[in-house]
């Protein structure tokens, strides 16, 4: 059974840092598209950044860029959002995605991905 479970969130000071971590386990996805995105209340899910699998694109939100690094390690399963001086308007449920499908590219859409974490919550208060 495949699983995405992401950690690393908490309530964090305006212009601190998080890093999250998400850890696939039931399959590889050394071979795909892997994702944040996050969902605050009353508001839809939203991209926030992408990476291919073998690291070299990546793609960020406008909101995050420059301030959030995505990565990944395929011999572990993992992927990772390091997320620097952040925001209040960061304040979210962060979600890990995975798309099902072997391929180099990285995708921005919620619809492109497969797979889901169970999210973690981040607070920065304001």
């Amino acid at each position: 059974q495949v699983a995405l479970v992401e950690s690393g969130g908490g309530l964090v000071q305006a212009g601190g840092s998080l890093r999250l971590s998400c850890a696939a386990s039931g399959r590889t996805f050394s071979r795909n598209a892997m994702g944040w995105f996050r969902q605050a209340p009353g508001k839809e899910r939203e991209f926030v950044a992408a990476i291919n699998w073998s690291r070299t694109s990546t793609y960020y939100a406008n909101s995050v860029k420059g301030r959030f690094t995505i990565s990944r390690d395929n011999t572990k399963n993992m992927v990772y959002l390091q997320m620097n001086s952040l925001k209040p308007e960061d304040t979210s449920v962060y979600y890990c995605a995975a798309d099902r499908q072997p391929t180099n590219y990285a995708y921005t859409s919620v619809d492109e991905y497969d797979y889901w974490g169970q999210g973690t919550q981040v607070t920065v208060p304001s």
